[in-house]
């Protein structure tokens, strides 16, 4: 039976932290199914569709790979697909305290599913999605960061938006 496993995620964007775990996951696993979740209390940059699409472009040399959104506990969507496995990337010890409470509540809830939980690689440990839509906000270098057709889409994004005050703005 090919071993299924399930990397969650807004991915809003994805960035080359999030493509790191994905093509090193790929290499563990026979099928890995991306989820892009639907978070009504955020306000994403990016439509669900939109992240879809993007992912898509990201993982095309990988084969093995499925994006789908998701809404809903992911452990209903976890079985769904056949995954046994959810993988998170971790960079602190912050990521580590919120990423093992939701590991324990999935393992209560499904005690067939195991949490993987993945270091993201030295030059990844400060990057997040926040960090990323900052930076494009105010015109930063962007190419280190996330892949080109995502630095593309956010340069496009921020062109549509109104202009805020620079100087009140971080980094």
């Amino acid at each position: 039976m090919p071993e299924t496993a399930l990397y969650p995620g807004s991915f809003d964007p994805i960035t080359n932290g999030h493509a790191d775990i994905i093509f090193r996951a790929a290499k563990l696993f026979d099928r890995v199914v991306i989820a892009v979740g639907r978070n009504s209390q955020k306000s994403p940059l990016f439509s669900v569709e939109e992240r879809v699409q993007l992912l898509q472009e990201t993982c095309r040399p990988l084969p093995n790979t499925i994006i789908e959104p998701f809404d809903g506990m992911l452990v209903d969507f976890a079985r769904r697909n056949g995954a046994r496995v959810i993988i998170k990337g971790l960079r602190a010890v912050s990521d580590f305290e919120y990423e093992f409470q939701m590991a324990m509540a999935n393992k209560h809830l499904a005690p067939d599913v195991e949490t993987l939980f993945l270091m993201a690689s030295a030059e990844h440990l400060y990057l997040s999605s926040s960090i990323v839509k900052e930076i494009g906000r105010l015109g930063g270098d962007l190419s280190a960061l996330v892949p080109a057709h995502v630095a593309r889409a956010l340069q496009e994004k921020f062109a549509g938006l109104p202009d805020e005050p620079r100087s009140e703005r971080l980094p």
